[in-house]
């Protein structure tokens, strides 16, 4: 009996041990790859998987893997250019808001020379601005940047639920009956979409009507294509809001400015981030930022090189003119000795003038 007894205990201590020292060999080491890389500033998770995928990443000299994972001993390279890995860049989370003009492309080079939204954005110490969700060209309004990867990942996640608010001018009858259509959900080309809310603003009527509408992604023209399968046009479209962030009056069109250390806080507890205080600033570094956000005032060129003038209107024929600067709606010249100044514009027959409408 007690030879028995002794063979039936002898395994059940051993078990646990050997239980516990399998855990310990599995438990993984260090942290993604991908998502190291996103939080240093260099593109998205998803981009940032693409390029290991394309073996553009090298770990220790060697072709990084899908779901490899680093710590801060581990030497990374991206298309053949070492990066360095510190606290302090770990830990860089800048965030921008930024007023996008209509005629902006979001995009960091456009083959047609047209002006993107990082033109007037200021250039990061560290990393690179990453663009959280983008607008079309005709769209204006909210539009952030940030140097965390995984921030911008978190944002445009559907699984945090950040809703996009958007105000839109409707062309054409708008009903209940096509209001609670978008409400319900309509079919596009892409899979089912909706609006969460609709609100028709205060003091519209007539064919062109405002609605504030709400989204719950960031699919390419969700909101027109919503719209145009009621038979309606947006004419004008706007986003407001993006997630608990709002677009203020103080921030005039083309212009940016960065979060503070509350607002970065708010937006990090949103997708589940721990706060990350923001890099101190010299007085020279926040005097050169100041003339920065002051010099985005001005328009940018509607292409690059283009010589200056080449955007303003062009009247080829009188028909082509508006009814306001017609030859017979014009006041009569003053007559005197300035009208007769040599290079006056009496005295020239250009074939094609050049005006801009008021």
């Amino acid at each position: 009996m007690n030879d028995k007894t002794k063979k039936t205990a002898a395994p059940a201590v051993k078990k646990p041990q050997n239980e516990k020292a399998k855990k310990a060999v599995v438990a993984p080491v260090g942290e993604k790859l991908q998502k190291v890389l996103a939080r240093m500033g260099f593109g998205s998770r998803r981009d940032i998987e693409q390029w290991i995928t394309d073996g553009r990443v090298l770990v220790n000299s060697r072709v990084a893997k899908l779901g490899a994972r680093v710590d801060a001993l581990d030497a990374i390279t991206v298309d053949g250019r070492p990066l360095k890995q510190d606290a302090e860049t770990y830990l860089q989370r800048r965030v921008i808001i930024y007023n996008k003009p209509e005629g902006e492309v979001c995009t960091r080079n456009d083959p047609e020379g047209r002006p993107t939204v990082f033109d007037r954005l200021p250039r990061p110490h560290t990393g690179r601005w990453i663009n959280v969700g983008r607008l079309d060209i005709n769209t204006t309004g909210l539009l952030m940047f940030t140097t965390d990867g995984e921030l911008a990942n978190r944002l445009m996640h559907p699984s945090y639920q950040m809703d996009r608010e958007y105000a839109v001018r409707v062309r054409g009858e708008v009903t209940e009956e096509m209001i609670e259509n978008l409400k319900r959900g309509v079919m596009l080309e892409d899979g089912p979409a909706k609006f969460t809310d609709v609100q028709a603003a205060p003091g519209g009527e007539g064919f062109n009507r405002w609605f504030h509408c709400v989204v719950m992604e960031g699919r390419n023209r969700e909101v027109r294509r919503l719209w145009e399968s009621q038979d309606v046009i947006v004419s004008r479209l706007k986003r407001v809001r993006f997630g608990p962030v709002f677009l203020t009056s103080e921030l005039s069109m083309g212009r940016w400015r960065e979060m503070g250390q509350a607002e970065l806080d708010i937006l990090s507890k949103e997708v589940g981030l721990e706060p990350v205080l923001l890099p101190e600033m010299s007085e020279k570094a926040k005097d050169k930022l100041d003339r920065q956000q002051r010099k985005t005032a001005k328009p940018v060129a509607a292409a690059r090189h283009v010589r200056r003038g080449a955007d303003k209107t062009v009247y080829t024929t009188n028909k082509d003119q508006p009814a306001e600067f017609a030859k017979d709606s014009r006041k009569p010249r003053a007559t005197g000795p300035a009208s007769n100044k040599k290079g006056s514009s009496s005295t020239r027959n250009a074939p094609v003038r050049r005006l801009r409408p008021e």
